[in-house]
């Protein structure tokens, strides 16, 4: 039996963990944390476990620790995590350069998964997307879409990133220097080997990501559509299922699938 420490659990994601968590054979909720002040504090689970404020008061129930809260909570309970020798599984996004480089260092000390996107489909697309980039070569202009619901906090998603990402290193092209994310006003032509990734923000979408390949005649896209949370939390499942006996290093949603 695997236990699986849920951190956020009263919110969109850790909810819908904890309940995939019960409906799934071999795997128990061994426990949860919520944000301090949060209403969810001190309840108690089915499990008989109470929601905590900090992972420390928890850690030791759980095998492996999902987590999909915020850069500064993720890092903490990293270290927490490292600290125990515990297996980690992180969705968290809007990490900056420094943030993200100070996850990796501390998640390389124990087996753990991280990924901008938990969804198989996702993944998969980051493939396809790269050998698109490979087979239609540099004459084709690359554009990424990424529209999220109102209340997401980072832009461009880790998603459109790791996407245009996947493009860029197809054609041996470096992001940081082709990366265009604003258009406005008289901008002149794109350049040839620029990578446009551009947002939307409305209502409730879950999260649909586009990229598109603009060649002389034609366009080709390729798209995922998200239509609720579970897909995102089901591969969080199963990366935790994946990684808990791994040895210790920083694996991707690609390692979980066989996709490299």
């Amino acid at each position: 039996m695997t236990r699986i420490i849920v951190t956020g659990i009263a919110g969109k994601m850790g909810s819908r963990i904890a309940d995939l968590i019960r409906q799934t054979p071999g795997l128990q909720l061994g426990g949860a944390t919520e944000a301090p002040g949060s209403f969810a504090i001190e309840t108690m689970l089915p499990e008989g476990h109470l929601i905590v404020d900090d992972l420390s008061k928890t850690i030791e129930r759980g095998d492996v620790i999902i987590d999909f809260t915020s850069p500064a909570s993720t890092l903490k309970n990293a270290m927490l995590v490292a600290e125990h020798r515990k297996a980690m599984v992180v969705g968290t996004t809007g990490f900056s350069a420094e943030e993200r480089s100070k996850l990796v260092q501390i998640l390389a000390k124990v087996p753990s998964v991280f990924s901008p996107n938990m969804s198989i489909g996702v993944n998969v697309l980051l493939k396809l997307v790269a050998e698109a980039a490979r087979l239609l070569g540099p004459d084709y202009d690359i554009e990424v879409l990424d529209i999220h619901h109102r209340q997401k906090k980072d832009s461009p998603s880790g998603t459109a990133l790791a996407l245009a990402e996947s493009a860029a290193g197809a054609l041996h092209r470096d992001l940081a220097k082709v990366g265009n994310y604003h258009r406005h006003g008289e901008i002149g032509p794109r350049t040839p080997e620029e990578i446009g990734v551009q947002t939307l923000r409305a209502g409730d979408v879950v999260g649909t990501h586009t990229v598109f390949f603009g060649g002389l005649g034609e366009t080709l896209e390729l798209t995922h559509r998200a239509t609720n949370r579970d897909n995102f939390a089901r591969g969080a499942i199963l990366a935790a299922q994946w990684v808990h006996d791994k040895p210790a290093g920083v694996y991707t949603m690609a390692d979980v699938l066989n996709l490299k």
